[in-house]
């Protein structure tokens, strides 16, 4: 039970016993924990204060909220390393996940000046758009959306981007050799599109990355703009001193 003599907070003394739970395996990820009505009955306290336990422990990625569904504990966040220049569907194969994409967008498009910029590419430039929903073994995890610039870029427009790797595709068939990137990451709050297309809480934080891709030739051929969910994804880099 919670205690009204504890100098700390309610709600910061049931987040503790919650993540207790978690830390010995009693809750196990993918299990649904009780809902804020059921844990103010339990522990004789507020649904608000229920509600602001459960909202830091998503906040943390340790519980998972689905619309609708109700309030489960989360899988391990997935560790995406700074030093190394993979695509998705690599990264999430080297660390066993099954890598999946939904095409939400694949046309030809005036890009904005950003991508333009980026991409060193003039304003009637053709530009391919490619935005998808990555998915690991089925779980939505980020928004992707891809500016393509290169000679030959329309033939994109009949590729499988659902099925294959776009870094494969760029290798095998138009010899475009990813060779580094130039990127940004910070947080923010999702928009209410991402929060569809991710199925998370509205106002839940991503992680924007934002990345300029080169070719062996040192040009740039993709601008990227990415939004991955903060309670299952962590971006980790390895620093030294020399």
């Amino acid at each position: 039970m919670l205690s009204k003599n504890y100098p700390l907070p309610k709600y910061y003394q049931l987040k503790e016993l919650l993540r207790e739970k978690i830390a010995a395996g009693e809750w196990k990820p993918g299990d649904m924990i009780p809902s804020e009505r059921e844990l103010s009955e339990q522990y004789n306290i507020s649904r608000m204060t229920a509600r602001q336990a459960l909202r830091e422990l998503a906040t943390e990625g340790l519980l998972r909220r689905e619309q609708g569904r109700g309030t489960f504990v989360a899988e391990p966040k997935i560790e995406h390393g700074l030093t190394r220049l993979t695509g998705f569907t690599e990264d999430m194969q080297k660390r066993g996940m099954e890598p999946g994409a939904q095409v939400v967008r694949l046309e030809l498009v005036r890009a904005p000046f950003l991508a333009l910029q980026a991409l060193q590419a003039a304003p009637e430039a053709k530009v391919v758009l490619l935005e998808r929903l990555r998915l690991a073994g089925g779980e939505p995890i980020a928004v992707e959306t891809c500016y393509l610039h290169f000679n030959g870029v329309e033939k994109l427009l009949n590729e499988d981007f659902e099925n294959h790797s776009l870094y494969q595709i760029l290798s095998e068939k138009y010899q475009i050799s990813p060779t580094r990137a130039e990127q940004k990451i910070g947080a923010d709050l999702c928009s209410r599109r991402e929060q569809e297309l991710l199925n998370i809480e509205e106002g839940a934080p991503v992680l924007r990355n934002k990345r300029i891709t080169f070719d062996q030739w040192g040009q740039p051929f993709e601008y990227t703009e990415s939004a991955y969910r903060a309670d299952r994804y962590v971006f980790q880099a390895e620093l030294t001193a020399f």
